[in-house]
C-alpha cells in the first residue's frame, strides 16, 4: 500500500509499505478514508522527538471504514464507519477507568516512532492497524462529517480539554496563544462555554484574520500584553490557553495572566526544562497546568456539541489534497500557508 513516511530530518515522502495485519484479537484493521497533518506532525518531522527511524509511517489523525477485525473485536463489523482517537488505551485499567486514558501502559500513539511508547504505524496511508479496537475507535454517526470526526481525535479533543482544565466559567476573559488549528478551536471552544472575550495572541496575519471572522479579538504577540490588559480593566486573563509549545509562549503565558489566573499549555513541548517564575505564580496565586486532549473520553461529549451546532471544527480546515501531495503540503503547513490539512488516501 502507499504511505507517508518519514525519511530524515525535515522530510517526508511517498513510499509503499506492506499493508498492515492483525497482530492482537484485539485489534482492528481500518481502510483510511480521510487523514490529517498535524502540528505535532511537523514537530516530528523536524525531528524534535527521539524515536523517530527512517521508514516509519507518519500521521495520528484519521477517519475511516473498518475491513477487518481480530477475534476479541466486540463493538465493530466490517463495514462500519469510524473516528479514531490519535492514541491506543486498553479501556480496562485503572487508568483508563478513570478517564484518563493516555496514562494507560498499553498506550501506543499513532506515527511517531518510540517517541511515547511502542512504535505503532501511523494513518497517513491507505490502511492503519487499530490497536485495542473497542477503545481506540468511536462509530461515525450520521450528522457527523468525516472531516469533524477525523478533527475530534485529537485538534478538537485537545481544544475542549484545555477550556475543561480551565475550569473556564462563562464571562472569563481568555487569551490563546497560538493561532494554529488548535489554538483557533480553542478560541471556538471558549466561545462555546460562555468566555466573555477571547483574544488569539498569533503573529501570522492571515490567522489574525481568521480568529477576529471567528468571533475573537486577535493581536500580534508584541501587543497581547497591553491589549489584554486594555480588555480586561488592567486585570490580566482569567484563562490563558498557550497552544504553541516552548518557553517563550509559556513565558508570555505569564505575563498574560491576572491574578487567580488560570494557565493550560496543550502546545507540544520538547525542551526538558524551563525557568519557571515561581515567586510571581506564588503572589498572584496562578494555577499553571499542561492537558493532553483526550479523544477516548470526550468522544461523546464533542459529538454532541458538533451535531448539535454549538460551532463548526471544520472552518480550520483550508487545504484538502491526495497522498501524492502530502510532501509538498508538509513544506507548506511549516510555513503557515494553511491553517489544517486534510488528505484522502484513496483518491
Amino acid at each position: 500500500m502507499r504511505a507517508v513516511i518519514y525519511t530524515s530530518p525535515g522530510e517526508v515522502a511517498l513510499a509503499e509499505v506492506p499493508l498492515p495485519v492483525i497482530v492482537d484479537s484485539t485489534d482492528a484493521i481500518v481502510k483510511v478514508t480521510l487523514a490529517g497533518i498535524c502540528g505535532t506532525d511537523l514537530h516530528v518531522v523536524r525531528g524534535d522527538f527521539s524515536g523517530i527511524e527512517p521508514g516509519t509511517v507518519v500521521g495520528h489523525e484519521f477517519v475511516g471504514e473498518v475491513v477487518e477485525l481480530g477475534s476479541a473485536v466486540r463493538r465493530f463489523k466490517p463495514g462500519d464507519k469510524v473516528m479514531s482517537s490519535d492514541f491506543t488505551a486498553c479501556g480496562h485499567c485503572g487508568w483508563c477507568d478513570r478517564g484518563d486514558h493516555w496514562h494507560c501502559h498499553e498506550r501506543a500513539f499513532f506515527g511517531t516512532g518510540t517517541s511515547f511508547g511502542p512504535a505503532l504505524a501511523g494513518a497517513q496511508a491507505e490502511f492503519v492497524r487499530v490497536p485495542h479496537a473497542d477503545t481506540t475507535l468511536g462509530l461515525l454517526p450520521p450528522g457527523c462529517s468525516q472531516e469533524a470526526g477525523l478533527l475530534m481525535g485529537d485538534n478538537l479533543a485537545t481544544s475542549w480539554v484545555a477550556v475543561e482544565r480551565a475550569r473556564l466559567e462563562p464571562g472569563d476573559s481568555v487569551a490563546v496563544i497560538g493561532g494554529g488549528a488548535v489554538g483557533q478551536l480553542a478560541a471556538l471552544c471558549a466561545q462555546a462555554a460562555g468566555a466573555g472575550i477571547v483574544v488569539v495572541v498569533e503573529p501570522n496575519a492571515t490567522r489574525q484574520a481568521f480568529a477576529r471572522a471567528h468571533g475573537s479579538l486577535s493581536t500580534d504577540p508584541s501587543n497581547a500584553e497591553s491589549l489584554v490588559r486594555r480588555m480586561t480593566g488592567e486585570a490580566g486573563a482569567d484563562v490563558v490557553i498557550e497552544a504553541v509549545g516552548g518557553n517563550g509562549p509559556m513565558e508570555l503565558a505569564m505575563k498574560l495572566a491576572g491574578p487567580v489566573g488560570r494557565i493550560v499549555s496543550v502546545g507540544t513541548h520538547a525542551a526538558e526544562q524551563w525557568a519557571f517564575p515561581v515567586a510571581r505564580a506564588f503572589r498572584d496565586e496562578l494555577t499553571i497546568g499542561f492537558a493532553i486532549g483526550d479523544a477516548i473520553r470526550l468522544r461523546r461529549r464533542l459529538l454532541r456539541l458538533v451535531t448539535g451546532g454549538a460551532f463548526d471544527p471544520t472552518v480550520v480546515i483550508d487545504a484538502r489534497g491526495k497522498l501524492d501531495d502530502v510532501p509538498h503540503l508538509y513544506k507548506q503547513l511549516r510555513n503557515q500557508q494553511h491553517l489544517k490539512v486534510v488528505v484522502s488516501p484513496h483518491q
